[in-house]
């Protein structure tokens, strides 16, 4: 590994399995060679890390802004309006009022009927024998 006169030497973390991979891919290579790609290893996996973590924090962001729009759309969205409420419980109130003017009047037209099958039955019973 070789280091600028500005930069300090890296210090790479190489795990048994890195090692155990360079070794058998570069046996007989020199030991710079070996070092240098398990550096290369090391940057390629830091790298990764790097790019996962900033695609979960940018995920993790993406989730809480569409979370706290959701929030706020609600929030500030009435889902039912007052006016709407204070029109229907008006249109049910003239429905049912509507319904109760029919139900009496069916009512009121089964009473007339039933006097006057009352009525027509009582004349039939009282009618004098000869004019049957």
């Amino acid at each position: 590994m070789t280091a600028d006169s500005n930069t300090e030497p890296t210090v790479v973390v190489v795990s048994p399995e890195e090692n155990d991979l360079v070794e058998t891919n570069l046996s007989g290579k020199s030991k710079e060679i070996q070092l240098e790609t398990q550096a290369l290893i090391d940057a390629i996996k830091r790298r990764a890390q790097a790019e996962i973590q900033a695609a979960g924090d940018l995920t993790r962001e993406a989730y809480l802004n569409a979370v706290r729009q959701a929030r706020e759309a609600i929030e500030q969205n009435k889902l039912i309006e007052r006016d709407r409420i204070e029109q229907s419980v008006h249109q049910i109130q003239h429905e049912a009022e509507k319904s109760w003017h029919t139900v009496l009047s069916e009512i009121e037209s089964l009473g007339t009927r039933l006097a006057d099958a009352a009525r027509a039955a009582w004349d039939t019973l009282n009618q004098p024998k000869d004019s049957r």
